[in-house]
């Protein structure tokens, strides 16, 4: 990978912009603010998560990822601020962010565990998402079609770094011995059986989730004769009326 550059910014995020900056429209809006709002806990363990990972290389390793990984570091500590600035914008519209406690308490909790390749495992992992997310964003411009010029601006410097970057932190994992294999075969096969196999969640769920967009729907329409017969069967047993 070339040099990484760390680039500043030239847009304006101290001026308020519209409730529906994104063409007016309240869900492709929501779906970014949702984005920026976990955007600078998330950037902030990425950048520790390298910085940790580095750290346990051994030194002449180390010194062929320094470079990559203070660019990347550079980058993601720029979009943290950044992405600060526009979630205060959102604070003063009203909004309240309650993801970010939640990923805090979860990153503890991954910090915790004393081998520092699992931060880069997720890191990794987390930047290959974003990396897709990136390269859709610049590939259909219908996303943003219609925003706020500064905040368009925005998304398209973030998501065009994060496709620049997106190499890092596999590679880093690579070099720490990490692969494929550290997720086990039986955890990805039992998670494709609960949402897709034969009971799975996402295939007998559709169908029901479908009908709610029906002008004629109505909840009472989808039987709940099981959920009757267990509150009958389990009454005095289970649970007693209040």
């Amino acid at each position: 990978m070339s040099s990484l550059v760390v680039r500043r910014l030239l847009i304006d995020l101290d001026a308020p912009f519209a409730r529906h900056w994104n063409g007016g429209d309240a869900f492709r809006t929501a779906f970014f603010n949702a984005l920026s709002m976990s955007f600078p806990v998330g950037e902030q363990f990425f950048i520790d998560s390298l910085r940790s990972g580095v750290k346990i290389m051994p030194e002449a390793q180390r010194a062929s990822f320094e470079t990559d990984v203070q660019g990347f570091i550079g980058q993601e500590a720029t979009h943290r601020r950044i992405h600060a600035l526009f979630n205060e914008q959102l604070a003063r519209q009203g909004y309240v962010n309650t993801w970010e406690p939640r990923a805090r308490a979860r990153i503890a909790r991954l910090n915790a565990i004393a081998d520092p390749r699992h931060a880069v495992a997720a890191t990794a992992a987390t930047e290959h998402f974003t990396a897709i997310l990136a390269e859709h964003l610049l590939n259909h411009p219908q996303t943003l079609e219609g925003a706020e010029p500064r905040l368009h601006t925005m998304w398209l410097w973030h998501a065009s770094e994060e496709a620049e970057h997106r190499s890092v932190a596999f590679d880093v994992y690579r070099a720490l011995g990490g692969s494929e294999l550290w997720l086990r075969w039986r955890t990805v096969k039992s998670a494709a059986s609960f949402f897709f196999g034969e009971h799975g969640l996402v295939r007998h769920t559709f169908r029901p989730w479908r009908d709610y967009f029906k002008p004629t729907f109505h909840p009472m329409q989808q039987g709940g004769d099981l959920a009757e017969r267990w509150l009958a069967e389990n009454e005095g047993t289970a649970f007693r009326p209040v």
